[in-house]
């Protein structure tokens, strides 16, 4: 008999093996799980399912709590720690129940058997239940116990599209498994039994039953009384959660091709605020207008928070990752040119820089203002981001030279299909994308050395020199101001706009952090009127009031350090020069005048003419042939005028050239 048994057990198993070599399991199931990406300190960011839009997670003992696998066991397959797959005991109980009811009462089913089931899903039949058979003996001699559980904690159904443990916690109960409590880890025991009639938000009576069930079940974990009586009158959840989803640009991005856990350099805390702050902003926003922002570690160049743009918002194209998106930085790249110019020696910030008209070429840059500040310090240029000094530091840095140290630094301008670098590029006549934006900040934020932003924890690149420490914190100096409005302090800021107000920029850092925003719209459409300085600045404020005070005194330090005096620059009539001769009928002439205190007035013949006293030029049109004076005032009461002769339309030339005043074909980046 001995002999016989003996016999039959080696010719089962080797059954199985030949069975495990000709037909091994599927484990497809098992391996397409979502991808769960986690922050640097392991919490939660974003959850995405996997093939086939399935919440499924990738599941082991360690994930749940001992109590949870303590009752699943109990409820299950109480025998499971010993038996080889098979329980010959609990088939022969189904096998009598099933002869005696003449239906199925029990299956008989051990958790590798339901395992196997999970892995290759059938019809319940005799025929699978033989194969079920079969395939535990395999799965037995494949894996450890604890693998086999890991099993049905990964697949085990939790209703409608939610499968496995750590995807049922997240979907009724909005937090890990491992947080699970003792009625918790019993209703989702429960649910995998019948999920689609056990579902608590519509059968809420029945889940609560099994539950209960589940908790009273013979060999499950004691339970004091009062925690057993607290666990039975712990409420059914009334509805499913919605999975994590912070970050969803970025949690896209790292899980295309992964599977399981990502750990990102996120701030899981920072990061939600950061999107709750977008949230706020976007209202007051133009219309379909979005905003990006990302937040990154100085020191380590880690990314603490990235909000991609307004997730979901078809009007916003909220799929699209705006952080990415390459657009025309305006003025922001400047303190990148005075870098250059310092360290080379070309200026330093108490150098004086003309700001009056100038031609370079063809190219005739303006201010965003469309007035001119006369002599000024290169430090006041950068800080009040003129253009005339920004250009003219560019024609002498070199413009590939300026090129190539944004491309050294990570952050290569894009330029049109076979155009080359040019002048322009001091204005932002090029493309580029926040987060490169903010790497290069981040460059000077740490006195010139440029290193890549990181994403994902470890791989750190060594910080490369880019400019010389006193050239980068020169400009970090000249950038520490307060907000407009009020806001943190010791912050070095920089705003951008881009022709038409298509983008708006802010990007700034203090001693422990660099952050930059952009606003503008998906599709690139202007929006009149908008600037970095108005739209974006603010936002940006806010980012730094969200972040941990850091050790801003070296910054205030620099900022507050005596700074060179311009001399006063005397008060210029730019526009007509003495002795003009303009032709009649050519339209509008703009009246310009450079130096002196504003607001300015403008008088021709003594009269008034209308314009913002802010600005420094006004438009005349002259009301006929004839001579006459025009007059500039300045606030501290100087005086410049010039004679001019606006001569008729058909009267041939003498004297003076004739000058009419043409719009200039390039209006340099604002503020």
């Amino acid at each position: 008999m001995i002999r016989h048994a003996l016999l039959a057990a080696a010719a089962l198993v080797l059954a199985v093996v030949a069975l495990d070599r000709i037909a091994p399991p599927d484990l497809s199931r098992l391996r397409a799980v979502g991808v769960e990406v986690r922050d640097r300190e392991g919490r939660v960011v974003s959850v995405l399912p996997a093939p086939g839009g399935v919440w499924r997670l990738a599941t082991a003992v360690a994930d749940v709590p001992p109590e949870l696998v303590d009752l699943l066991v109990a409820a299950e397959d109480r025998r499971f720690r010993w038996h080889p797959g098979v329980d010959p005991v609990a088939l022969a109980r189904a096998a009598v129940q099933w002869v005696r009811a003449g239906r199925v009462v029990s299956g008989g089913s051990t958790l590798t058997m339901q395992a196997a089931r999970l892995l290759e899903p059938r019809p319940r039949t005799l025929r699978s239940k033989a194969i079920e058979i079969l395939r535990a003996l395999q799965l037995e001699a494949r894996f450890s116990k604890e693998e086999i559980l890991g099993i049905w904690l990964t697949l085990a159904p939790q209703g409608g599209n939610i499968e496995g443990v750590r995807a049922g916690a997240l979907a009724w109960f909005g937090r890990p498994a491992a947080r699970l409590d003792a009625a918790e880890s019993a209703l989702l025991v429960a649910l995998a039994r019948r999920p689609a009639a056990l579902r608590p938000d519509r059968h809420p009576e029945a889940a609560r039953a099994a539950r209960d069930g589940v908790l009273a079940r013979r060999g499950a974990p004691g339970l004091a009384a009062a925690d057993r009586a607290v666990a039975l009158a712990a409420p059914m959840p009334e509805r499913r959660q919605p999975m994590p989803r912070l970050a969803p640009h970025l949690a896209r991005e790292v899980a295309r091709g992964a599977a399981g856990t990502v750990t990102l350099t996120l701030d899981a805390a920072l990061q939600r605020a950061a999107e709750r702050l977008a949230a706020e902003v976007l209202p007051s926003l133009p219309e379909r207008a979005s905003v990006a922002i990302v937040v990154a570690d100085v020191a380590t160049r880690e990314v603490r928070a990235l909000v991609g743009g307004d997730w979901g918002a078809e009007a916003r194209a909220g799929a699209l990752d705006l952080t990415r998106a390459v657009r025309s930085p305006g003025s922001a790249l400047k303190p990148f040119l005075y870098a250059m110019a310092f360290e080379r020696g070309i200026a330093t910030p108490g150098t004086l820089i003309a700001d009056l008209p100038r031609h370079f070429g063809a190219y005739a840059p303006e201010n965003f203002s469309r007035d001119f500040a006369g002599r000024v310090t290169a430090a006041d240029a950068l800080r009040m981001s003129l253009n005339l000094p920004a250009v003219a530091l560019l024609e002498q840095v070199g413009v590939l030279r300026f090129a190539s140290a944004l491309k050294r630094a990570g952050a290569p301008p894009r330029l049109p299909r076979g155009a080359d670098a040019s002048l322009p590029l001091a204005l932002g006549g090029a493309g580029t994308t926040l987060r490169e934006m903010v790497g290069l900040y981040a460059t000077l934020a740490d006195h010139g050395r440029a290193a890549p932003l990181r994403l994902v924890p470890g791989g750190a690149v060594a910080p490369e020199p880019l400019f010389e420490r006193r050239a980068a914190d020169a400009v970090a100096a000249i950038l520490v101001q307060r907000f407009p409005g009020g806001g943190p302090g010791g912050v070095a800021w920089k705003t951008g706009t881009s022709w038409g107000g298509r983008d708006s920029w802010a990007l700034g850092f203090d001693a422990r952090h660099v952050a930059g925003v952009w606003i503008g719209r998906p599709d690139g459409t202007a929006m009149p009127g908008a600037t970095g300085r108005h739209l974006a600045l603010p936002v940006l404020a806010r980012v730094f009031a969200l972040l941990p005070e850091a050790p801003r005194e070296g910054m205030r330090v620099m900022a507050e350090a005596p700074r060179a005096q311009a001399p006063v620059d005397r008060l210029r009539l730019l526009f007509p020069p003495q002795g003009a001769a303009l032709a009649e009928g050519a339209g509008p002439v703009t009246l310009r005048a450079a130096g002196g205190r504003r607001p300015l007035a403008f008088l021709v013949d003594g009269a008034p003419v209308p314009h913002e006293p802010a600005r420094r030029e006004a438009a005349w049109t002259p009301p006929g042939p004839g001579f006459y004076r025009v007059t500039v005032l300045d606030a501290e009461g100087a005086a410049v005028s010039a004679a001019v002769r606006v001569r008729p339309a058909d009267a041939p030339q003498q004297g003076a050239p004739s000058l009419v005043l043409v719009p200039a074909s390039a209006i340099g980046a604002g503020p």
